[in-house]
């Protein structure tokens, strides 16, 4: 039986790593599925052809999501070509440099807590009206390991992913009694092409310190944000799930 026949789920920066494995693991699980990209109108259509050939349904939306209006206008379209929306995962992913504190400009550290918490923000605003009204709906966030375990250069990526991991909680402890669940996965180092760029030696490193010795797939990670948005995860909410190969044990 599959876990989200009847569910339309919106995902947010869908077009690949991540997102693309999350949106083609629900796509096979039954739930239409919006594929939300900024600019890899490709790579998304390739996404949602892939869905569509093993039997499942979904659409392409563009929208960067740190724009409210373009926000609205892909919730709307969502709305439109699939139905209200039942799941929304928060992927979106922002750039970031990767340098000490004391090299860090404000412009940049401001960028990044600002893109990574307008996208939540707004994104939550647009869709939980139809899901209170339903007294039901599901939201994961896809935050990082590091917004627990910080490391050298991060320092603007593990205080948004922390403002994020905050932000789901507080919502989670509001909604609750809308019937509405909030989570946070929380993935470890992951083969995408956001870490193409890492030295090998580093990523065994890390895959060497995971009692389960290897670094995460996509997929890895897709089905831990299936799991929390399932029915089956129905009495969970305002969890924040390491996914590291128990890198990151709490």
């Amino acid at each position: 039986m599959k876990l989200l026949t009847g569910k339309t789920a919106l995902i947010t920066g869908a077009s690949r790593g991540i997102g693309a494995a999350t949106a083609r693991l629900f796509g096979a699980q039954g739930a239409a599925v919006a594929v939300n990209y900024a600019s890899s109108e490709q790579a998304a259509n390739e996404v949602v052809q892939e869905i569509v050939a093993s039997g499942g349904k979904a659409t392409a939306v563009k929208a960067d999501v740190s724009d409210p209006v373009q926000i609205r206008e892909m919730v709307m379209k969502t709305a439109g070509e699939l139905g209200d929306i039942d799941i929304l995962v928060l992927n979106a992913g922002f750039n970031f440099p990767t340098v000490p504190f004391l090299q860090y400009q404000w412009e940049d550290f401001e960028k990044k807590l600002n893109n990574e918490m307008r996208s939540a923000f707004f994104c939550c605003q647009e869709v939980l009206p139809k899901m209170i009204e339903k007294k039901a709906g599901c939201i994961v966030a896809v935050s990082s390991g590091l917004s627990r375990q910080p490391g050298p250069g991060f320092v603007a990526h593990s205080s948004a992913k922390s403002a994020l991991d905050a932000f789901a909680k507080s919502l989670a402890l509001e909604l609750g009694p809308n019937g509405i669940r909030i989570n946070v996965v929380a993935p470890g180092l992951t083969e995408t092409d956001a870490t193409a760029h890492m030295p090998a030696e580093i990523k065994q490193m890390m895959a060497e310190h995971s009692p389960l010795r290897r670094n995460a797939q996509p997929e890895d990670i897709a089905g831990a944000i299936l799991m929390m948005a399932s029915d089956q995860a129905q009495f969970i909410t305002g969890t924040y799930l390491p996914v590291s190969g128990g890198a990151q044990m709490i």
